[in-house]
């Protein structure tokens, strides 16, 4: 996981998996990027190979969080067939603010 800003962005990008191991660190850099000034919070999911139930978890609870906080979250989609398949078996990616 790495965090970098450009302009009015700040990207919080996921690589491998996650799953319960990581979900809290996710989280935390999460919570890091939010209390900054960033117009535009992007939460990148391409290079994530693997996602599993905590993960759906958390995703759903940072978008809720985002629509208290001024909607200021974006998910980049994932590349990976098996991670875009689990958000869409659960629904997720109906409630989730991703990028066009």
């Amino acid at each position: 996981m790495n965090r970098e800003r450009a302009g009015d962005d700040e990207r919080v990008r996921l690589l491998g998996e996650m799953d319960l191991s990581v979900i809290g660190s996710v989280d935390r850099e999460m919570g890091r990027a939010e209390a900054g000034d960033a117009a535009r919070i992007v939460l990148d999911l391409q290079d994530l190979e693997f996602l599993d139930a905590s993960g759906i978890r958390l995703l759903l609870h940072l978008g809720a969080r985002s629509r208290t906080n001024g909607g200021r979250l974006r998910i980049a989609g994932p590349r990976s067939p098996q991670v875009r398949r689990v958000i869409d078996l659960t629904g997720a990616g109906d409630a989730l603010p991703f990028l066009d």
